[in-house]
């Protein structure tokens, strides 16, 4: 075969989201966040791995903490629907559609109130999913380390941060169910527990 002997660039995603700068752990050019230095490159190398992918829609991620603020600017786009939940009419018809056992979960669950509105009421839960998939490169905010996967909201930690081994448990199932590997467990305390392992 003959082909021309391109010439090749290395790639520089950075992202418009105003607050970019501040995230350190993405990018550290030693840049000073709330009086603190940091140390150059000592980041995850956010910007290189963008330049090959920010990520996919069809990654979800569990995050089972306080719940999500499913109307925050950075997090909306990106939260989980359950289509099994997502006819016309379903989401809030009290019948469970899809046969899981939990009555119009289409945007997750909430262990704590046993309903189907993961609302955080602590801030945890959405800092913890701001990180992972903020909407990268739209001017609003920050950027996650994937710009659009989806966010399942889990919550089974109340508005003090707390809740039990068993709502935990239920949690993680419901992911399991749902058919989502990656889950986000930004918690710990209590004694072992077998039933959680």
């Amino acid at each position: 075969y003959a082909e021309p002997n391109f010439i090749v660039h290395a790639s520089d995603v950075t992202p418009n989201d105003p607050s970019f700068g501040q995230e350190w752990g993405l990018n550290n050019t030693g840049q000073t966040v709330n009086y603190s230095t940091g140390t150059p490159d000592a980041d995850i190398d956010a910007k290189e791995a963008w330049s090959v992918s920010t990520g996919s829609p069809d990654v979800t991620v569990a995050v089972i903490d306080t719940g999500v603020d499913m109307s925050h600017p950075d997090l909306a786009q990106n939260i989980w629907i359950n289509q099994g939940e997502n006819c016309s009419g379903c989401r809030n018809n009290g019948i469970d559609d899809d046969g899981d056992g939990y009555v119009d979960d289409w945007r997750g669950w909430d262990f704590v109130n046993h309903d189907n509105d993961p609302t955080d009421d602590n801030g945890h839960g959405t800092h913890v999913s701001g990180t992972i998939a903020a909407a990268g490169n739209n001017g609003v905010g920050i950027t996650g380390v994937t710009w659009n996967s989806k966010i399942m909201p889990l919550k089974f930690l109340d508005s003090s941060g707390s809740g039990s081994t068993e709502d935990a448990i239920s949690a993680i199932l419901y992911a399991q169910t749902h058919g989502v590997p990656i889950l986000n467990n930004s918690w710990g305390g209590g004694d072992p527990s077998q039933a959680l392992q």
